[in-house]
Order: C-alpha cells, then structure tokens, then sequence
C-alpha cells in the first residue's frame, strides 16, 4: 500500500497546485467524482481493454462525472487524458485521499471520524466536535459511525492519533492492570 501512496504523492501535488490557482472546492469535488469513479471495477475493466481507446475510456470518465467543472476545465479534461494514458487510473483514489490531506492542510483542517456506541446528533454531535476540535487545536471535519460492541463513549481517529474513550477500551484497560 505504501508504494501506491508512493506514486500517487507526485499526482496529488501537482493537481492540488492547479486547484489552489483556481477554484480549490471545485477541483475538490471533481477529484472525489473522480475517484469514485475510478473505484467502480466495470470502469477499470473498461480502461484495461485492448479493444477500447485512451480517447474513450477518457470521454466515458468525464461523462461519468456528474461535476460541470469536468466539462468546462481544459485542465480536468488534461488530468483526466494523462491518468488514462500512463495507465494510472486505479491510483486515483489514492490520489483524492492525498489531495484531501493537502486541502485539510492548507485549511487547517482535519477529517474525524468518530465511532460511537450510540447515534450522535444534533446539540450533542456540535458540542463533541467543539471540545474535540479544542483538544486536537484544528477545525475537524466530523463522521460519525455506529458501533454497539463499544457500550459506550466514542472512539475518534484524527489523521494518526486516537483517543478512546469508549467503556470497551476502558474494560480492557482494566483488565491488563488487574492481570498484570
């Protein structure tokens, strides 16, 4: 996995120099399209066949892109012509992954996720995020999951770090101290 990560850092950088030139939250939204485009396994099955072009497995990938941004920028349409061309459509993923790292970077942002035992929402959600964005020094962009098994509390993963506070984190902690 790190070799993909490898090679997708030169993409992401130089398209996030592109985006940051022009409209960043519409080359935003044109990446993530993309990617989850690239991820469709029909459409790698299509862009791996002998029998079609570069030129339509390019026009079938911006036709699949709902965004207008895809038609109306020279320089989508080029990215999207050289990912095809050098073969590197299964690393755009990858690459949005990166690019969201550079944009949350710039903003100085990061994405949260956060999983808890019950469903979080409303004043409760604002006020989590609130002390969490307090403690990490960061403006976050929060995602909630759903987790019975953790009984209660949450669990929030920010880039590398986690902090658990989850009942089922504290009854492990428990009982390595009791069996130790």
């Amino acid at each position: 996995m790190a070799e993909l990560a490898t090679i997708a850092r030169p993409y992401a950088e130089a398209l996030f120099r592109v985006a940051e030139a022009g409209d960043l939250a519409a080359w935003s939204n044109f990446v993530e399209e993309l990617a989850q485009v690239a991820r469709l396994p029909e459409v790698l099955s299509v862009a791996t066949n002998p029998k079609v072009s570069r030129e339509q497995v390019s026009d079938l990938l911006l036709s699949a892109v709902k965004s207008p941004f895809a038609q109306d920028n020279a320089q989508a349409k080029n990215f999207v012509h050289m990912l095809v061309d050098n073969h590197r459509l299964p690393l755009m993923p990858e690459v949005a992954v990166q690019f969201d790292e550079l944009k949350n970077a710039r903003e100085g942002a990061a994405d949260a996720l956060i999983v808890s035992a019950f469903p979080l929402e409303g004043e409760q959600l604002n006020d989590l995020v609130a002390s969490l964005e307090r403690k990490f020094q960061r403006k976050l962009k929060a995602t909630v999951e759903i987790d019975p098994s953790l009984i209660g509390g949450v669990r929030v993963t920010v880039g590398d770090e986690v902090l658990d506070t989850s009942v089922r984190a504290r009854l492990a902690s428990m009982q390595t101290a009791l069996t130790a």
